[in-house]
């Protein structure tokens, strides 16, 4: 089995724009060695909102350097880039956009949602790009539900949905630049479950609901992260509760990270080239 590193939760939050009340279970500035590909999960929700005929969410900002991926539990976005791209997510549906060279885009709740009201519980991940595809064009992948294919567990464990790469034979519908699983589950009270995870890939197992216990050794309660050492192959889950769960799983990028915000590349000099290419437009406009 994988050896537990760390295992934290972050009762803290804070509003990213007036639409989305997240948690951050990890970024960037830690040590990205530990979760890369992965840099950065905020967990947001679950949160009730009032009926509004005004906009909520997070108006156009630029990204460059890597991907970002939002999963939907409870509600409804919408989302638009300046590659003309954009669409309507709600529950059990990914939006995985890439911002590499370069991407403005905006975020907010759906026209439906606002006027109705509601639960929004969601999660966006950022997983970094290789040095060689910083620079790629930008791009968006939608993902609905229907499309992710999803592999009954047994009676008594549960499901699992393959966003990204593979299990027991089924691949999921997203593209990567670099190997990667990306897994939801869903387990049943009292559930216990060997997933392969290969050795010599990173790991994090996401609680963000219910409780878990990790290799018959540590706890994981709701809206905690345990990450997993790169050594040893493998991680038991045992749903002490009915549990909805992350597992992300990926080849490591052994590269430098700078990140200043909404940009992560190798050098400081590229950040300053990012933060002068937006400005100057080379990111493209909002249509």
């Amino acid at each position: 089995m994988k050896t537990i590193l760390t295992t934290h939760s972050n009762p803290a939050g804070h509003w990213v724009g007036d639409g989305f009340p997240v948690r951050s279970l990890f970024t960037y500035d830690e040590d990205v060695s530990r979760t890369s590909p992965f840099l950065l999960l905020d967990y947001a929700g679950p949160h009730v909102f009032a009926p509004t005929s005004a906009r909520r969410g997070v108006g156009a900002h630029p990204h460059r350097g890597f991907e970002t991926v939002t999963i939907v539990y409870q509600g409804e976005l919408e989302h638009r880039d300046s590659t003309g791209a954009g669409g309507v997510i709600g529950p059990g549906d990914v939006q995985w956009m890439t911002a590499a060279g370069g991407i403005v885009h905006e975020e907010f709740h759906s026209p439906a949602f606002a006027h109705s009201g509601g639960v929004l519980e969601s999660v966006q991940l950022w997983v970094n790009l290789p040095a060689r595809c910083k620079r790629a064009p930008a791009g968006y992948q939608t993902l609905p539900s229907a499309h992710i294919p999803t592999v009954n567990l047994g009676a008594g464990v549960g499901s699992l949905r393959v966003i990204a790469g593979e299990y027991q034979g089924v691949s999921g519908p997203a593209r990567t630049f670099t190997p990667m699983d990306v897994w939801d589950l869903d387990l049943e009270a009292g559930a216990g479950l060997v997933l392969p995870v290969a050795a010599g890939r990173t790991a994090a197992v996401v609680t963000l609901r219910g409780a878990l216990w990790l290799n018959q050794a540590s706890e994981a309660g709701p809206c905690s992260v345990a990450i997993l050492d790169r050594d040893g192959a493998d991680v038991l889950l045992e749903a002490a509760h009915h549990a909805r769960v992350l597992v992300l799983s990926g080849e490591p990028i052994d590269e430098p990270v700078t990140g200043y915000g909404p940009f992560v590349m190798n050098t400081p000099d590229e950040i300053i080239e990012s933060i002068d290419g937006f400005h100057s437009g080379k990111f493209g406009r909002m249509p």
